[in-house]
């Protein structure tokens, strides 16, 4: 059946951009909820008050980095989304629609820079404020996972060609001029590298290989002897990692894995589809019974499971201001049974097992979820920010975002009930009522 056409000479009755808006929708009342005074007050001292270009809204910046957790966007896509979504601009305090783009993509990242870690803890906190009492569990679920960092797998010819490009571009940059380019020679290597499968290609690709390391070498030595005293200083930090990766050997520990993050660290995790990952631990702990996220903690060193919990168990007291009674964990945490007032439990062969604590450990495995959701749905599993700090950063703001997106899924299936009851004594009424017309 053909559409009839609406009739668009009728008046107007909406006046305010609110009133245009579906007041059950999700996002308008998450809008509603936060208690964006905290971050006002919070974040305050980190602006001049007479000094410098006037910066964009508090409330906006906040909010923007909050949806781009909620929808698993990129900053670029967070921006340009913001100037198409009503929503999205009510949700960042907007009184009306506007058609520009909020701001700059990089200005997101400075503004991450400019809150630190302390800022994002406090979105974290109030994600979990916003769960009310479900985030008030004594009774937590442990675990720990990788957090993988957007770098190339790390292959030794990789950084060798790596550190060749690097010293090329040192030296035009300073001027400098080189004995040898070896653009020509490394391209022919590389071909010698591709052909290895063929007759006596293993032999000369295994030649090729080394001798890519041999001018790799050679170029870093050079370029350290010619640069000046400023230019040392300038490159003297890229230089020493040059040669680190040069000197490494395959037995060694802190190697280094990619020459633009060097902090990352190798987790052989025993999974058949990918038996290593490369990036940064990370420790969750979620309560039993609702599985809010109430710690989320980031840790650049290779450090075993038990020694993770600490940390973790005091960012949780100082986010929700309760000391935790019980952690479940798995049998990975093979340590002190006892932290402060906390109790560790760990899985074991127990003949006088309670029922009750067999149902806590079964519980545990809900954790497993909850972290796949948070790699691949909330950007977790692949980082792009930069450095350590982005890697303490991304974690939290992975865990705020699941958080809140659990929170509006709740009112959204308390929507979908009213509804149903609703439906339900609309359908009752009117038939009970034409039984009595019927009667009458």
């Amino acid at each position: 059946m053909l559409a009839k056409k609406k009739d668009k000479t009728q008046l107007k009755f909406y006046n305010t951009f609110e009133e245009q808006l579906d007041h059950n929708h999700s996002l308008y009342i998450l809008a509603n909820k936060i208690n964006w005074e905290i971050f006002e007050e919070s974040f305050r001292k980190h602006y001049s008050v007479s000094m410098g270009a006037p910066g964009k809204p508090i409330r906006l910046m906040v909010a923007l980095l909050i949806l781009k957790q909620l929808r698993n966007l990129s900053d670029e896509s967070v921006v340009q989304q913001w100037s198409e979504n009503s929503y999205y601009q009510y949700f960042s305090g907007e009184d009306s629609f506007c058609s520009g783009a909020p701001c700059v993509p990089t200005e997101l990242i400075e503004f991450r820079k400019r809150i630190g870690e302390e800022g994002i803890e406090l979105i974290l906190k109030e994600s979990i404020r916003i769960n009310g009492k479900d985030g008030k569990g004594t009774t937590l679920s442990g675990d720990t996972t990788v957090q993988e960092k957007n770098i190339t797998y790390p292959t030794d010819d990789k950084l060798y060609k790596k550190i060749i490009h690097k010293c090329q571009s040192i030296a035009q940059e300073e001027e400098l001029e080189l004995r040898q380019s070896y653009k020509r020679t490394i391209k022919k290597l590389s071909i010698l590298q591709r052909l290895k499968r063929k007759k006596n290609g293993g032999i000369l690709a295994r030649k090729a290989s080394k001798k890519v390391k041999t001018i790799a070498g050679r170029l870093v030595r050079e370029i350290e002897r010619k640069l000046s005293a400023s230019g040392l200083k300038k490159w003297g930090n890229d230089l020493e990692l040059f040669k680190k990766v040069l000197l490494q050997k395959r037995s060694d520990t802190d190697k280094i894995y990619s020459l633009h993050e060097p902090n990352v660290k190798c987790f052989s995790k025993g999974k058949e589809h990918k038996k290593y990952e490369f990036g940064s631990k990370v420790s969750i702990l979620v309560t039993q019974k609702t599985g809010v996220i109430v710690g989320a903690i980031n840790f650049t060193e290779n450090i075993h499971d038990s020694k993770t919990l600490p940390t973790v168990l005091k960012q949780h007291e100082s986010l929700t201001g309760i000391t935790a009674k019980e952690v479940f964990v798995d049998r990975g945490y093979a340590g002190p049974r006892q932290i402060n007032d906390t109790q560790i439990h760990m899985p074991r062969p127990n003949k006088n097992i309670t029922k009750s604590k067999i149902n806590k450990h079964r519980r545990r495995a809900a954790i497993e979820p909850v972290i796949g959701h948070l790699k691949y749905n909330y950007r977790m599993n692949r980082n792009f920010l930069k450095g350590c700090y982005g890697e303490a950063i991304n974690v939290m703001m992975a865990a705020a975002g699941m958080n809140f997106k659990r929170i509006m899924n709740k009112w959204k299936a308390g929507e979908k009930i009213l509804s149903y009851y609703f439906l339900l004594f609309e359908s009752i009424f009117i038939r009970n009522l034409s039984v009595l017309l019927i009667k009458n």
